[in-house]
């Protein structure tokens, strides 16, 4: 496996470009076209509307993705055939694809999002460009939820765990944890390296910060991490991992495992709305920063946060 341009696998051009308040809204469902926004959900349909004259909508099957905007790089098959607003591309593949081959490429474009947002760029000029993968793996598609689900549906702990809040006391960051900085390692260097084990983490505010594996690692892993160049998105790594620059650690002063981790990314992801792209996470502002956690004997109930995730639904599949 190789990665090669995305026009190499799909045609690539922009989309309808229209404005959404100059359609006539549809009212009969059967003659209707969806209207396709860079919105994030409901494969971005936000309307349905009647056919323009003087535009062929898009067939169906088609991926469409936002070229900027809060959800860049949303990708969706879409289901129908549909017009587009502005700012966003359509992808037709030059060979045929299945679904799931479709979908694996969507996956495959928003894992580059922490390419953008972090500097407010656009994908506009790039994305035609931007490297995937040269074939879909041969496992892709082939997990069966049923057999995930059948698993992972009973909690650990056989005690039902409840909080009360208002016995919670607040703890200074800097008690916890030494908060420092992870070394800046260069995507085209992990590339140099080549896929492997370790995780790649970024400053994006999903699938836990990382955006791929390499056969390279700078940091050890059981710490937090915290993106301190857009929201604070913090982020539990158990391996050992290399970063992208704006990527802090919260190494742990207390003993620490995957369950209290799940609990203390909880709460510090609660945090965000202290933090916007004038006001970042830095080092210096989680220093002074506390949150509010379960105590006992004015110290942090460790073994009560561990008990609670375990008492969870799905704590069985962390």
């Amino acid at each position: 496996m190789k990665l090669i341009p995305l026009n190499s696998i799909f045609n690539i051009e922009y989309g309808s470009q229209l404005d959404f308040n100059k359609m006539i809204v549809a009212d009969d469902e059967k003659d209707s076209i969806n209207f396709i926004s860079r919105a994030s959900k409901n494969f971005g349909i936000i309307g349905k509307v009647k056919k323009d004259v003087l535009n062929e909508p898009y067939e169906a099957g088609l991926i469409t993705v936002t070229l900027g905007g809060s959800y860049l790089l949303a990708s969706f098959i879409q289901p129908d055939i549909f017009y587009t607003a502005q700012n966003i591309k359509v992808l037709k593949p030059k060979h045929t694809l299945t679904f799931d081959e479709k979908l694996f490429y969507c996956l495959c474009i928003q894992q580059n999002r922490f390419r953008y947002s972090s500097h407010g760029r656009e994908a506009n000029v790039t994305l035609d460009n931007l490297l995937v993968p040269d074939k879909v793996p041969e496992k892709f598609g082939k997990v069966s939820l049923n057999n995930i689900i059948k698993d992972s549906s009973n909690s650990i702990g056989k005690v039902k765990v409840k909080l009360n809040i208002s016995k919670w006391q607040y703890f200074k960051l800097s008690e916890l944890f030494t908060i420092t900085g992870s070394k800046t390692t260069p995507l085209s260097k992990l590339e140099e390296y080549g896929v492997g084990k370790y995780p790649y983490v970024t400053t994006q505010a999903t699938d836990n910060g990382v955006s791929g594996f390499y056969d390279f690692k700078t940091e050890n892993g059981n710490v937090l991490t915290v993106d301190s160049a857009v929201v604070g998105y913090c982020s539990y790594q158990p391996l050992d991992f290399s970063a992208s620059d704006h990527v802090e650690k919260l190494i742990p002063n207390f003993n620490f495992n995957k369950y209290s981790a799940m609990f203390l990314t909880t709460i510090l992801n609660f945090e965000q709305y202290r933090y916007n792209y004038g006001r970042k996470s830095c080092q210096d502002r989680m220093e002074k920063s506390r949150i509010k956690l379960p105590s006992k004997n004015g110290k942090p109930d460790f073994e009560f946060m561990e008990q609670f995730i375990k008492s969870l639904p799905y704590s069985s599949s962390l």
